[in-house]
């Protein structure tokens, strides 16, 4: 009875000891250094394992029932939502740390990885300028090291230096992401009125002809065509509705914001849509 729930309440405040370490020890993966307190609690991890075993190994004299079954290996399971997990964390950067711990330990496509670290994140990445650089990465250890630079921010506010011109590129990108949005919701208007005027069921139908976003692979494949080849293959690949100036030329489009074709970025690996629910 009250012997059991303490020894089950001993044995949690073990298991957690045990994750903060293993989290210490993922800094370590990282060659981030850390503190003598931190060196010293995994220096404790070989100790907690073995009173957790100890725990595990006792006979309840009284009933002759092994710990084991008191306190069983394999939890209820339930359902949860990443953002019920999210509004539940008091500290993020160890949820996204845990997180990254989970998509090692279990193969996960890097694009899903940034993508819910980006969701995990976003105000801190916003906050230390670090969104561009996460949605960029080329690995879950990238990605860590970000989270690192994070904690290190949090821990010594001074070495966070706030760029000005990196602020004004970004802000200048947030500026043509919102003239694209205008500029496809009036081409969206135009072409469904064209499918009604011409009786199609499917309103829609104008909208999937060349609305494909080229990827950053097919732009370089393509700067080494002729300018016929490329628009062959531009038609060919359905981006149509995609300036080729503004993926081809060296200075863009010269008709920037009059020009009637869509100036979407090309997308990468780690490319996703903001109302996306999952990148998977």
């Amino acid at each position: 009875g009250t012997q059991n729930s303490e020894q089950f309440k001993r044995k949690r405040k073990l298991m957690k000891k045990v994750r903060e370490i293993e989290k210490l020890e993922a800094k370590l993966d990282t060659k981030v250094s850390l503190l003598k307190e931190e060196r010293e609690k995994i220096e404790m991890k070989a100790t907690i394992l073995k009173k957790i075993s100890d725990m595990e190994n006792q006979t309840d004299e009284s009933t002759n029932i092994s710990s084991k079954e008191i306190l069983p290996h394999i939890p209820r399971m339930e359902k949860v939502t990443l953002k019920s997990l999210y509004e539940s964390s008091d500290d993020r950067l160890s949820l996204a740390s845990e997180y990254l711990q989970l998509a090692r330990k279990y193969s996960t496509k890097l694009r899903t990885v940034v993508f819910h670290t980006r969701r995990m994140l976003k105000e801190l990445l916003n906050q230390y300028q670090l969104m561009e650089e996460c949605i960029s990465s080329k690995s879950i250890d990238d990605i860590q090291t970000i989270i690192n630079k994070m904690y290190k921010y949090q821990r010594d506010p001074s070495s966070f230096q706030f760029d000005k011109e990196k602020q004004k590129k970004d802000l200048e990108a947030l500026e043509r992401k919102k003239i694209e949005e205008g500029k496809r919701k009036a081409y969206e208007a135009r072409m469904i009125r064209k499918a009604k005027r011409e009786g199609k069921t499917d309103r829609e139908y104008y909208l999937r002809q060349g609305a494909k976003v080229p990827t950053m692979e097919e732009v370089q494949d393509l700067k080494r065509l002729s300018k016929e080849e490329q628009m062959k293959l531009w038609m060919l690949n359905d981006h149509s509705q995609h300036c080729l100036a503004h993926h081809l030329h060296a200075g863009g489009c010269k008709r920037d914001r009059a020009c009637a074709f869509l100036h979407s970025d090309a997308h990468g690996k780690n490319t996703f849509e903001e109302t996306d629910e999952v990148a998977g």
